[in-house]
């Protein structure tokens, strides 16, 4: 597997499938456990038809944590190369001003942590796109 990062514009942003959002939280980081796993996740999802890939991570931000006033920022494009297969995605920074009611969809219940949490849903991509977004936040 192979994880590359691109600026963004670097991409066409017809080919961005997924939006990546490491959010904090009062200090915290927000990870969210979908209801069909037992393990922890950056909030994130598939980018719907005609959708803008911004709107897709506001949209995947509030449906997944509940979160209803935040900050949100674009952090680079991402992509992710498995068996000579490359997929593309957005990933952003999100700084979570309020949090409501979890939304009763997929997501199970959210996590705030003050590290990446041990049993991860991707171990393989989470860890490297939650250190890129952290690395441009402090810039």
């Amino acid at each position: 597997m192979k994880i590359e990062f691109y600026e963004f514009g670097g991409v066409d942003e017809r080919l961005l499938k997924y939006a990546v959002i490491v959010a904090s939280y009062r200090g915290k980081w927000i990870f969210v456990r979908h209801g069909e796993r037992n393990t922890w996740e950056i909030p994130g999802g598939r980018r719907e038809p005609d959708e803008n890939i911004t709107d897709t991570a506001s949209r995947e931000l509030r449906e997944e944590t509940g979160a209803l006033k935040f900050q949100i920022k674009s952090v680079c494009v991402y992509s992710v190369e498995k068996d000579g297969c490359k997929s593309y995605g957005g990933l952003f920074y999100a700084q979570v001003e309020g949090l409501g009611k979890l939304p009763d969809m997929e997501i199970a219940e959210i996590r705030l942590s003050d590290t990446l949490p041990e049993k991860l849903t991707y171990p393989l991509i989470q860890p490297y796109l939650f250190a890129k977004a952290i690395g441009l936040e402090s810039k």
